[in-house]
């Protein structure tokens, strides 16, 4: 796997888009893999009941798929030094969440991209990610 350099790397770039799927075996099985039970993320009756039309990604799940979708970009040596997610729509079982972003700032060796996560309601996150390289 390949990891970018800085002089690969220009304010302006856009990295490629990332699609996903929201079965309800996603769903379920990050909010099970991050140790968050509660059950509008795993039950739709209880999703139901507390007035969501489905169940849907808990906060862990997006901050993961965020920091994903910036290294994938970016290769194993970049180190994320920091996140910054604000949470829109919740993105619901059934739906797909995409995942687009902008290069937008550099500082030093630092460098922030914005990151925004779309679902059919509209942004599910939005997101700033500031990271580095390995010396």
């Amino acid at each position: 796997m390949r990891t970018l350099t800085e002089d690969q790397i220009e304010i302006g770039a856009v990295l490629p888009e990332l699609s996903i799927d929201l079965t309800p075996t996603v769903v379920i099985s990050t909010a099970l893999a991050t140790m968050d039970f509660t059950p509008v993320h795993h039950d739709v009756g209880g999703a139901r009941a507390q007035g969501s039309k489905d169940i849907f990604l808990n906060i862990l799940t997006t901050m993961g798929l965020v920091e994903r979708y910036v290294t994938d970009w970016t290769g194993p040596e970049a180190i994320i030094r920091r996140i910054n997610v604000k949470l829109g729509v919740p993105a619901y079982a059934g739906d797909r969440l995409s995942f687009n972003g902008t290069i937008v700032t550099r500082d030093g060796s630092d460098y922030t991209v914005e990151v925004r996560g779309k679902v059919s309601l509209g942004d599910h996150a939005t997101a700033t990610v500031t990271f580095t390289f390995l010396p």
